[in-house]
């Protein structure tokens, strides 16, 4: 890779899925800085190909499990 890249801001609410339009919680940066948003769910089902194809990917899934049950 060259050049630099601007660090990648954390994804919130706003930010959806580009498949389903769930909340999503990774963020898959292409070549020429364009970037995909997906849920935990499409994310997990179109993993082998976007690894193949992505400069970088931000996987904020963990947030899932530590929100998990908490009280609304």
């Amino acid at each position: 890779m060259t050049g630099a890249m601007a660090p990648t801001k954390p994804l919130n609410a706003t930010d959806l899925c580009d498949r389903c339009g769930a909340q999503a919680y990774v963020r898959v940066v292409l070549a020429g800085s364009a970037e995909l948003l997906f849920c935990a769910h499409h994310s997990r089902q179109h993993a082998a190909a976007l690894a193949k194809i992505a400069v970088e990917i931000q996987d904020e899934t963990s947030r899932l499990s530590r929100t998990s049950g908490a009280a609304s």
